[in-house]
């Protein structure tokens, strides 16, 4: 099946919410649907980005809340011009693991920083490019950090009033922009995420 137009649909949503799972699944599904995709993720698709991701998870010193947002920027914008618009020029279907809500909800929100300023960045950063949808994976947070377990990258191992914050800016974000931004009760199964997942992609992409 081929579209007559690349489409670049994104996943957020807390640490812990399932969305790397739900990912995995769509893509399988659309392959199966004869439709050529493009699954990547956000830090760590480029070369540089990977050690970038390795910097910003795993570093154990002390990191200024600016240098964090400067590195996820960097990394965004290597791989917004050599990963995603190649592939959206190839029409396939770009699924994306992270993208730009994941800075406003984490440094903006979740670290208090200047959300005016951050969006202005990550145009810079992206040339613009949006993502045409987003799915938004809502979960409590106390759920979604008992899904992570004990072993925890740098992020994940902020206090609960952080990833609190971090999911409230998603909801206002979602507020913000209901025609891009589909939330995604991500409390139930596997399983009844996913059909939820099938049938907004379904009548996205008309298929």
């Amino acid at each position: 099946m081929e579209l007559k137009k690349g489409y670049f649909i994104t996943f957020e949503g807390a640490d812990g919410c399932g969305k790397t799972t739900q990912i995995e699944l769509l893509n399988n599904f659309l392959n199966q649907k004869g439709i050529e995709t493009l699954m990547t993720l956000e830090p760590g698709a480029t070369d540089l980005g990977k050690n970038l991701r390795q910097i910003l998870l795993h570093y154990e010193k002390p990191v200024s809340d600016e240098a964090e947002m400067f590195m996820y920027l960097a990394d965004r914008a290597q791989h917004a011009q050599m990963i995603i618009k190649p592939a959206l020029d190839e029409k396939k279907v770009v699924l994306c693991d992270r993208y730009i809500d994941s800075t406003v909800a984490y440094q903006g929100y979740g670290r208090d920083g200047n959300i005016e300023q951050i969006n202005i960045l990550n145009k810079i950063a992206t040339k613009g490019l949006k993502s045409d949808l987003t799915l938004l994976f809502d979960v409590e947070s106390e759920i979604a950090q008992n899904r992570l377990g004990k072993t925890k990258d740098r992020l994940e191992s902020q206090g609960m009033e952080f990833h609190k914050k971090v999911r409230n800016g998603y909801l206002e974000l979602a507020k913000q922009n209901p025609q891009r931004i589909k939330v995604i009760n991500a409390n139930r199964t596997i399983d009844e995420v996913f059909l939820n997942v099938k049938n907004v992609i379904g009548e996205f992409l008309n298929i």
